[in-house]
């Protein structure tokens, strides 16, 4: 099959542990992008921090971010698609988060807002560092001038478990996603990274059976069923790599560079 649009996750797939996207990944994928094919990376990431690792790979194209939640033109940087959500519907969350003491951050598709960005621990400003992000200070609903995509919480596993369980009980007006371990984000019903895929391969004509897409946690779970083609990395729960028609080696092990080398390139895995 000749997969004329890849959807790639990013982190926990297309960068190591380290965060680093290897050489050697980098000059695959423009070997394959030479020959025609489009990427995307699909990602919990905001443009921001998502955009310069297309660039550096010397792509052009779009950047599918928030999980799903925003589309992005890397050129122009123009938002092709947002599933916007309404603030007040958040207000029960973050009186939840308030009460429990749990961190929250609120997104737009641009920028990122917390609670007193000023008094922020170095814990988390340490985090948002490493993720290439400057906090700004939370204003109220009616003095934000661009839409809400997102509000993500951070906690230890344990808490998120609770959480988790506690929300499921509420009326589903958005859509709960554990996006990482440590992670849940709370955006758009209808958003997720299958059906912003989904609306990306529509606009380009693009088939869904001529769509690959690789990736490693739940929230990669809509786009690997959506694609023709869904390889999950050996570092994927269970239930990701019980969904994927392929399982690739981990991201500590070039397991994207693997699995385009297959698929793409006509290379055996070894």
């Amino acid at each position: 099959m000749n997969y004329k649009l890849i959807a790639l996750d990013v982190d926990g797939t297309l960068l190591n542990d380290d965060h680093v996207l290897t050489p050697g990944t980098a000059e695959t994928i423009r070997r394959i992008a030479e020959q025609g094919t489009e990427f995307v990376l699909c990602t919990g990431r905001a443009p921001v921090n998502s955009i310069p690792f297309m660039r550096e790979m010397g792509l052009n194209g779009y950047v599918i971010t928030h999980n799903g939640a925003a589309t992005v033109n890397v050129q122009t940087e123009e938002i092709v698609h947002e599933f916007a959500l309404e603030p007040q519907g958040l207000d029960r969350y973050i009186d939840y988060c308030v009460e429990k003491g749990v961190h929250y951050d609120i997104n737009t598709t641009f920028d990122l807002y917390v609670p007193g960005a000023s008094g922020l621990s170095k814990e988390a400003l340490d985090m948002y560092h490493l993720y290439m992000m400057e906090p700004k200070d939370l204003p109220n609903w009616a003095d934000f001038s661009e839409p809400i995509v997102k509000m993500t919480i951070t906690a230890e596993m344990k808490e998120l478990d609770a959480i988790h369980s506690d929300w499921n009980l509420w009326p589903q007006e958005f859509n709960v996603l554990r996006s990482g371990d440590f992670f849940i984000d709370i955006m758009h019903k209808e958003a997720s990274k299958g059906a912003a895929l989904k609306k990306l391969a529509e606009k380009r004509g693009i088939p869904a059976e001529e769509v690959m897409a690789i990736g490693n946690y739940y929230n990669d779970l809509t786009m690997l069923t959506f694609a023709g083609l869904g390889v999950a990395m050996e570092n994927s729960p269970v239930e990701v790599k019980a969904a994927s028609n392929d399982i690739t080696a981990s991201n500590n092990e070039e397991g994207v560079k693997l699995a385009l080398e297959k698929y793409c390139l006509g290379q055996s895995v070894k």
